[in-house]
């Protein structure tokens, strides 16, 4: 199973955001990107949502992880019992 709703907060030339959109993108998540440095709406819903500014941080269907790289990412998701 997949999420329906992801939403991915990214920082321009953030490695670990990078990694994660490789990641997402090989296994054909879907996802809706938002960059939190030109968008300040989509920084200050990161803050609100995750306690912290710091990318990636990430939203499937209500489950929240912020600040993680592709491993803590797959891992989160078996967690939570979608496709890895």
């Amino acid at each position: 199973m997949k999420p329906k709703h992801t939403r991915l907060f990214v920082k321009p030339g953030c490695p670990w955001c990078e990694e994660v959109v490789e990641w997402l993108d090989s296994r054909g998540y879907a996802y809706e990107t938002l960059d939190v440095i030109r968008n300040a709406a989509a920084r200050a819903e990161m803050l609100s949502l995750t306690g912290q500014t710091r990318a990636p941080s990430i939203e499937l269907d209500g489950h929240v992880l912020a600040d993680f790289g592709a491993d803590e990412l797959e891992e989160w998701l078996r967690q939570l019992g979608y496709e890895t």
